[in-house]
C-alpha cells in the first residue's frame, strides 16, 4: 500500500466518521420526538420500518461488493439509464458498502435499539407500570429479542439476494440514482 492510498483512507475514514456522527445525532432527534409524540403502535411500526431501512442498506452493500462491473460496461454502451452510475458504484464498492453498512445500517441498528426503548416505556405507561416493575422489564426484552431477531434473520435473508442478485440490485439503485441527477438535478456520484 502506498503512502497516498493510506493517506486517501485515512481521509475517508475520518469524513465517513463525521458524516456518521452527524447523521446520527440527526436520526436520534427526528425518531425521539416523533416516538414521544405518536402512540405505541406507531411508534412500533416506526421501529420497524428503521429495522427495515437497516437490513435493506446492509443489501445494498452487500450487493455493491458481489456486483460485476462487465454487464454494466453493455448497458453503458447502449446509454442505459442507470448504467454508468452502477459502474461508479461497483467501482467503489468498498466505499459504497461502508457508507451504506456501516453507516446508515449501524446507525439504524442503534437508532432502532433507542426507539425500541421509548416504546417499551410507552407501552408500560399505557399499562399503569412504571419503570422497574416485572412487566416493563418482560416486554424490555421481548421487545429488545424481536428487533434483533428481524435484524439478524432480515440481514441474513438481504445477504442472500445480494449475492444472487447484485447486478439487479445495483442496476436498480443505479437507475434510482440516475433519477435523481436527472429530474432533482443533485448530483448524488462523482
Amino acid at each position: 500500500m502506498s503512502k497516498s492510498q493510506l493517506q486517501k483512507s485515512i481521509k475517508f475514514s475520518i469524513s465517513i466518521a463525521v458524516i456518521t456522527f452527524v447523521l446520527a445525532a440527526i436520526f436520534s432527534v427526528i425518531s425521539s420526538s416523533i416516538l414521544s409524540e405518536v402512540v405505541w403502535i406507531i411508534g412500533l411500526l416506526i421501529v420497524l420500518t428503521i429495522v427495515f431501512i437497516g437490513v435493506f442498506f446492509d443489501m445494498l452493500g452487500i450487493a455493491a461488493t458481489a456486483a460485476d462491473e462487465v454487464p454494466f460496461h453493455a448497458m453503458a454502451a447502449e446509454k442505459v439509464s442507470g448504467s454508468k452510475q452502477a459502474i461508479v458504484i461497483v467501482r467503489n464498492a468498498d466505499r459504497f458498502a461502508s457508507f451504506c453498512n456501516d453507516v446508515i445500517g449501524d446507525i439504524s441498528g442503534i437508532v432502532s435499539g433507542t426507539a425500541s426503548a421509548i416504546v417499551v416505556l410507552q407501552v408500560a405507561n399505557v399499562m399503569g407500570y412504571g419503570e422497574g416493575t416485572t412487566l416493563q422489564i418482560v416486554i424490555s426484552v421481548f421487545l429488545t429479542s424481536l428487533v434483533a431477531a428481524l435484524t439478524v434473520g432480515g440481514k441474513a435473508v438481504g445477504k442472500f439476494f445480494a449475492i444472487h442478485a447484485s447486478t439487479d440490485i445495483i442496476f436498480f439503485v443505479g437507475k434510482m440514482i440516475a433519477f435523481i441527477e436527472d429530474k432533482l438535478k443533485i448530483k448524488v456520484i462523482k
